[in-house]
């Protein structure tokens, strides 16, 4: 820890030696507000390691599961949320119990508006929800991904404009303990990731003074094997941003050469799969039907939206963006011209999506292409089912209302298309080739099969 110098605070650092004991001590009592994809196996986490955890959602159906140790997340077993009520887990939409808190971590979803505009409603609610039984000494971490900025130009205001008393942010300046520390640390989730251990993933963190900092990395590597401290809030938000725009682009890059390759006869997966040779100066990324997650397909338009404050254009990355949001268009396209190669229109054509998730194995549908897919199929006239283990259902949606039921994979041959948009390993690819009469594959998921009936885009 570095020399305090006499210009520091005792009181501030009273109380953030106050809060290092209780995280030594596995007395801290941690409040994750937003038990989704991101807070629920973050609490559960923090629970393993002997902290008192209390879950926060506005949701009331997801704490009546949780309190019932039930599970809503398929890669959560109801077995981990048994446990960790048994070692004092608990779910609540009772934001009074914050006061009892020592470290808020916020894990919300902000998602864009109509117009590609950040949308921090979320954010601001849940920091308006939080104020009022807000205390001296606690910890206030945003790990929702957003534009760099937001921690010191949203969350801080809100936090000391709105409590009603004179507590305060604390800034590295001369201040009285009535102090609270504001920090960001970028959620860092992959969903269906099984190889890498959620707490060997390195933990950026970065507070809006150092006070902050320092508390906010003993906190987070009491459960993480490694946190990296940066110098600001800002640092820490844009960190989040390139790691999500740097996969943005690239996956824009070999989706537009996917297309040029349709064009000219060329396979692009075993372009990809002969570059993936080179030891060095090449990563692969894989082509598919649209970009989905609560990131990737976000977070360009986030920092694209911010940069005009900076009367700056992010060319590029946009242009990635708007690349990979027009994919899902693109494949509807590419159906089209495989059933006309059949002598059949897309029109009044049956077509059978195979997987919805954004993602292979994994239960979520946000910003799926899957969704726009169906949807532009049914505008264009097709007949449209679909068939995912981890969806009995789809119903309604932020931005879609289809209210489609899973159909049986064995009505397969009912349909004069099948196509493959998420590529579940439960799947049994040489079978389904055999019952199909068609197959458009988008994620390569019949390499290896031999068949005049796979169409490969």
């Amino acid at each position: 820890m570095p020399t305090l110098t006499t210009t520091q605070s005792p009181s501030a650092i009273a109380l953030k030696e106050e809060f290092v004991d209780k995280v030594n001590s596995r007395t801290a009592h941690i409040g994750v507000i937003g038990l989704g994809y991101v807070g629920l196996p973050l609490a559960l986490l923090f629970t393993e390691q002997g902290f008192p955890v209390t879950g926060f959602d506005v949701d009331r159906s997801k704490i009546d599961m949780l309190t019932s140790s039930r599970s809503y997340i398929c890669r959560i077993p109801e077995a981990d949320i048994a446990l960790a009520t048994s070692h004092g887990f608990q779910a609540t939409a009772d934001f009074e119990r914050i006061s009892s808190m020592d470290a808020v971590i916020i894990c919300v979803p902000t998602p864009l508006t109509e117009y590609r505009e950040p949308d921090l409603s979320f954010i601001t609610q849940t920091v308006r929800s939080v104020v009022p039984y807000l205390k001296p000494g606690q910890l206030i971490v945003l790990e929702s991904t957003t534009y760099p900025g937001t921690t010191a130009e949203i969350v801080v205001p809100l936090v000391e404009e709105g409590n009603g008393s004179e507590l305060r942010v604390s800034r590295n300046e001369e201040q009285g303990g009535n102090v609270v520390f504001v920090a960001f640390s970028p959620e860092r989730e992959d969903p269906g990731n099984n190889t890498v251990a959620r707490s060997d993933i390195p933990k950026i963190v970065g507070g809006m003074d150092r006070y902050a900092s320092e508390i906010a990395a003993e906190l987070y590597g009491s459960i993480f094997r490694r946190t990296i401290p940066v110098s600001s809030t800002g640092v820490a938000e844009m960190t989040k941003l390139l790691e999500n725009i740097y996969r943005c682009v690239n996956i824009a890059l070999v989706n537009e050469l996917k297309l040029l390759c349709l064009r000219m006869g060329i396979d692009i997966w075993e372009v990809i799969a002969a570059a993936s040779t080179k030891p060095f100066g090449f990563q692969p990324f894989y082509p598919g039907p649209g970009l989905g997650g609560h990131c990737i397909p976000i977070d360009p338009f986030y920092l694209s939206w911010k940069a005009k404050e900076f009367d700056f254009a992010t060319r590029f990355i946009e242009l990635a963006g708007e690349i990979n949001m027009a994919m899902p268009y693109h494949m509807v396209e590419f159906i089209a011209e495989a059933l006309n190669a059949r002598s059949k229109a897309l029109k009044g054509a049956r077509v059978m999506v195979l997987g919805v998730s954004y993602k292979k194995d994994i239960d979520d549908l946000r910003e799926s292409p899957a969704i726009t897919i169906i949807e532009t199929l049914q505008k264009s006239g097709a007949v449209v089912g679909y068939n995912d283990p981890y969806f009995p259902r789809i119903g309604k949606g932020r931005k879609y209302d289809l209210q489609l039921e899973c159909v049986p994979l064995q009505d397969i041959g009912q349909y004069d298309c099948v196509v493959i948009l998420t590529d579940h390993s439960s799947y049994d690819y040489a079978q389904i080739v055999q019952d199909a009469q068609l197959i458009v594959d988008t994620r390569n998921a019949t390499r290896g099969l031999s068949s005049t009936k796979i169409v490969r885009c």
